[in-house]
């Protein structure tokens, strides 16, 4: 409803005034879309009406125009009824007023209104709660400008390989949504994609029982590889590793990563951990290591270094996981570390 391409290329005055009355940065707006100011028509007043009716404060309003300034250009009526679209996924207006605080672009794209709607409604069905559906809304707003047929078809694909690798009914559902909420992305691939890469996996001799093993692990992120890259990864392993098809598939099911992570990326994490004196047969023994990155890799050996703990010659098990599995091995080190060896209060033992 409205361009980019101005024909006059000065500012529509009253536009500016009534931002200026709102205490918005112009001059922000000016460096970042200054097209929004050279529209002729714009809703200033009627859109921070609707956001302060919904609970925002003056400084809120400010926020969100000025993130999001082409907020003015669309009519008060598309945005009452994106207000009343994402009611229905909301717990009230002022969780609502929170998010669009948050996530202005998401909700004021409006050209996808009935997409939007649709799709909401597809997922309330589908069993997705309120909640993972408004952080879809925010965070994966793509997935609903899709048609609402080509989610469905997707999904449907999704349910008929789970259950042609052996998945039960009766899971099916709860994997579904555990993926979709895990990875919504998955619905922006195409369902034939999505068939290619499992039928790559199946040739590759992983059994039905280890695709589906893979899927879960994956968390949905196999969909958006192809069978060459996959392909071109595993070689790289193979040749790394120096290791069987039989060996690399164990690999494989362990750390998902050397499927998923492209050669150039896995290149560059290996050379990491080579420079720090790690050796290739202790990254094939705890593969995980891969999924972290050089930088997070090299401060948890500074960390454990201090502690006395040598990395060359231990495990690499206390380097892996999350931060908050880091930590917690790291505090079982150093409390290992601190213990006294002969502690004062212990019984003793008289044959001694």
């Amino acid at each position: 409803s409205y361009t980019t391409d101005t024909k006059s290329r000065e500012e529509n005055k009253k536009t500016v005034e009534n931002l200026y009355r709102l205490s918005v940065d112009i001059k922000k707006i000016r460096r970042l879309k200054e097209w929004v100011l050279l529209q002729d028509v714009a809703y200033v007043k009627e859109i921070a009406g609707i956001l302060q009716e919904m609970g925002a404060d003056e400084t809120a309003v400010a926020n969100i125009l000025e993130r999001c300034p082409e907020a003015i250009l669309h009519t008060p009526a598309e945005i009452n009824s994106q207000r009343a679209l994402w009611q229905l996924v909301c717990q009230n207006e002022k969780q609502l007023i929170k998010l669009i605080e948050q996530f202005p672009e998401s909700f004021f794209t409006t050209e996808y209104h009935e997409n939007q709607k649709a799709n909401i409604l597809f997922f309330q069905e589908l069993g997705l709660k309120n909640n993972i559906i408004t952080r879809f809304l925010t965070s994966a707003p793509s997935i609903f400008y899709n048609p609402v047929e080509k989610n469905k078809n997707v999904i449907e694909a999704l349910q008929r390989n789970y259950l042609s690798l052996g998945g039960s009914d009766a899971n099916m559902k709860i994997w579904i949504l555990k993926l979709l909420s895990q990875n919504p992305f998955i619905l922006l691939n195409s369902s034939s994609a999505i068939q290619e890469n499992l039928e790559f996996l199946q040739k590759t001799a992983f059994t039905d029982h280890e695709v589906l093993q893979l899927l879960s692990k994956l968390k949905g992120f196999i969909f958006q590889l192809t069978p060459t890259t996959m392909q071109k990864s595993m070689l790289f392993s193979k040749n790394v590793f120096k290791c069987s098809d039989q060996e690399l598939k164990q690999l494989v099911l362990k750390c998902p990563a050397l499927l998923y992570y492209s050669v150039p990326v896995l290149e560059e994490r290996l050379e990491g951990l080579l420079k720090e004196g790690i050796s290739v047969a202790q990254i094939r023994d705890t593969p995980m290591v891969l999924e972290l990155t050089t930088q997070i890799v090299q401060y948890r050996i500074k960390k454990l270094s201090a502690l006395g703990y040598d990395i060359k010659s231990g495990t690499l098990e206390s380097l892996n996981g999350t931060k908050k599995d880091f930590e917690a091995n790291y505090g079982k080190i150093q409390s290992k570390k601190e213990r006294p060896i002969f502690n004062p209060v212990a019984p003793i033992n008289i044959e001694d």
